[in-house]
């Protein structure tokens, strides 16, 4: 049962997790065909964010 005055815990990780997750489902059930390895990672922003990391 969810505790009563409104003190719900976020974590924000989980929900990043779980919008990158729907970002695949939509992904793939728009997709012909199985998606790439390059497709998933362009969907994920893996790209970016490897770039991000590498700045100073």
């Amino acid at each position: 049962m969810a505790p009563v005055g409104g003190t719900a815990v976020q974590d924000h990780v989980a929900l990043a997790e779980i919008e990158l997750c729907g970002d695949l489902i939509i992904a793939a059930s728009a997709a012909q065909d199985r998606l790439s390895l390059e497709s998933i990672d362009e969907v994920l922003k893996v790209a970016e964010e490897r770039d991000a990391s590498s700045r100073p």
